[in-house]
């Protein structure tokens, strides 16, 4: 008789792989290497963040230092890359941070994660061609605008004020061209990517040659303007508009995952993954940073156009030529970031219908083209649908939350698996104890018993225990939980306290000195516990520090955003929610059904 399964090891139930962190053949086409991954990074990173953010951070929220905005939102994705690039290395599946946390947290946690990606990149494709659609409409005088408003406006608060025909039409063309052609459109993007780093190389030369220093110390009194121009300086809306900018400016890192999600197309992936996240990043960040900092220095902050800085920054200092090549540039990058930002949308759909999570469909690969098709083309379609309707600031702020959601998760899975020594199984173990390790929780071992004194012992590791055991992971996962929970009370109370920081108020002072030791407590119990013994893949250096500081930068820039982005994430996760009880977790009951009773057949054969 087939024993029941209580609700908690259904949400808990964690993906089995075998001893060399794959399931078997992939479906899919191996045609990557380390170039094309880091021009897939790069290409998806770099467009709207530099073509389009750049100048409207700069006029509206951190003024000349925008360029510090940026260096804030490189840390953060420079903590999560190499929390990414030790789970690619370890883990070189389809599906990036949702495989991630469905191997080392649980299934519900991996959904949610799985369906947090697939806001991403639809949101991140959709901003793409939205952005594409205004930074041309800014050059043809708003005759897109013009049109589109007159044929089809949306009087509604929460949508754009007209559908944009453009985006759609982008997003449903690439698409269908990714669905039928991944090594062609490959080539296509390191093309257009290598001239996009070059046409950005030629902005911060020639921006330098007329940089004029003067705009970082802007006075306002002497200033006549009908523009917001704040306090003047090179922080004229303070360092609250500085961080602001950051979140915002975090959208402008949106992309490098992507590359993780290809760990079934790559060659020699377990390399090539981890070295191509860490060289897109470092591209990337040299080419945000060089590009914020002349486009402030040419032109001050006040004056730039918030739809397409660069153009309007050379025609300010005089130099038309350099104009249109930066002109032609920022549609060349918008179009290498367009391919990159869709490129990953199917690949999650794909690895969570493979593990019955969303629908079958989705995750049918065509035997011709080794792409899964149909998941392509829904994957564009209603990502189109997306661009049409929403304007391009609901769709980065929507963007942001549900990439710092994944990055913390990244980091607290890292975090979990370096002191839980579960992931790999030795496949020498035969069939039974794959299926009963498919069938364990990551908090939980029927072979220990927890009591109060073991629990305290295991707490400070008196026994000086070199191994990780089921006490010391239940400790490890307790406390990772509740450094997230005192972060949050720290982003909080400097957030809506801050003044008071500042002034030097007694009880806001002391209860932050107290959160503050709570945290370092936190870390100095998880650096007690046993960790698992060293492999030779990449591994993320000064585990837990670097996890930690990540997770409480991911978390303090998601408290910037405001309410209607979390209404509108709400929104998503409740549709994601019931996709998820209605058809994922049946699906996942029958499929432990089906474990057990192999189990069972399996014990009874060896009886015999």
């Amino acid at each position: 008789m087939v024993r029941q399964f209580s609700p908690w090891k259904v949400l808990t139930r964690r993906k089995h792989l075998q001893a060399d962190g794959s399931e078997g053949e992939t479906k899919l086409n191996r045609v990557l290497g380390l170039w094309d991954l880091t021009a897939l990074g790069v290409g998806s990173t770099l467009g709207a963040g530099v073509y389009v953010l750049a100048g409207q951070i700069a006029k509206d929220q951190a003024g000349p230092s925008v360029m510090i905005s940026f260096a804030i939102a490189a840390l953060a994705s420079l903590l999560a890359g190499v929390c990414y690039a030790e789970f690619g290395a370890r883990v070189p599946k389809a599906g990036s941070a949702y495989v991630y946390s469905y191997v080392c947290i649980g299934e519900f946690a991996a959904f949610v994660i799985g369906w947090n990606l697939i806001l991403e990149y639809v949101i991140g494709t959709a901003s793409v061609c939205r952005g594409i659609s205004l930074y041309l409409d800014s050059l043809l005088n708003d005759t897109l605008k013009n049109t589109f408003a007159e044929v089809a406006p949306m009087n509604v608060s929460f949508l754009g004020s007209y559908f944009d025909f453009l985006a759609f039409g982008l997003v449903v063309v690439f698409g269908v061209a990714l669905a039928f052609g991944v090594e062609t459109s490959t080539m296509a993007n390191n093309f257009v990517t290598c001239l996009n780093i070059f046409i950005l190389g030629f902005v911060i030369v020639a921006g330098a040659i007329k940089a004029d220093f003067s705009n970082w110390t802007v006075d306002p009194n002497a200033v006549s303007t009908n523009s917001t121009i704040g306090s003047g300086g090179f922080f004229p809306y303070g360092f609250e508009g500085t961080l602001q900018g950051a979140a915002t400016c975090f959208f402008g890192f949106v992309g490098f995952d992507c590359i993780a999600t290809t760990g079934e197309e790559v060659r020699d992936p377990r390399k090539n993954i981890p070295k191509s996240i860490l060289l897109s990043l470092l591209i990337i960040f040299l080419c945000y940073f060089g590009v914020s900092t002349v486009l402030t220095l040419m032109l001050p902050y006040y004056l730039q156009d918030a739809n397409a800085p660069l153009p309007y920054a050379f025609e300010y200092v005089g130099w038309p030529v350099a104009m249109w090549i930066v002109t032609v540039g920022g549609l060349v990058g918008l179009v290498a970031s367009l391919f990159g930002a869709l490129f990953p949308l199917p690949r999650v759909m794909y690895s969570m219908a493979q593990d019955g999570l969303l629908f079958k469909f989705l995750g049918k690969v065509s035997p011709r083209f080794r792409v899964p098709v149909t998941g392509s083309i829904v994957a564009a379609l209603f990502t189109a649908a997306i661009a049409g309707l929403f304007d391009l600031a609901q769709l980065v702020s929507l963007l942001s939350i549900g990439t710092l959601l994944a990055y913390s998760v990244v980091a607290i899975s890292i975090m979990l698996l370096r002191y839980m020594d579960y992931c790999d199984v030795e496949e020498s173990q035969g069939q039974r104890d794959r299926v009963r390790a498919s069938e364990t929780t990551s908090l939980t071992s029927s072979s220990e018993r927890f009591t109060f004194g073991s629990v305290c012992t295991q707490l400070f590791n008196v026994h000086r225990i070199q191994e990780p055991n089921a006490i010391s992971s239940r400790i490890v996962g307790v406390l990772a939980t509740l450094f997230c929970l005192l972060s949050l009370g720290i982003g909080v109370l400097v957030m809506q306290a801050h003044s008071l920081i500042v002034s030097k108020e007694i009880w806001a002072l002391t209860l932050l000195c107290i959160l503050i030791l709570l945290v370092f407590l936190v870390i100095l119990l998880i650096c007690l516990q046993p960790r698992e013994a060293r492999r030779r893949l990449f591994r993320v250096p000064f585990v837990p520090i670097v996890p930690a500081i990540s997770i409480f930068i991911n978390i303090y820039l998601m408290l910037q955003l405001d309410s209607w982005t979390w209404i509108r994430f709400g929104v998503w996760m409740i549709v994601g929610l019931s996709i998820y009880f209605f058809y994922g977790l049946p699906n996942s009951y029958r499929e432990m059904k089906r474990q057990r009773a192999g189990w069972q057949k399996l014990k009874y054969s060896d009886r015999l």
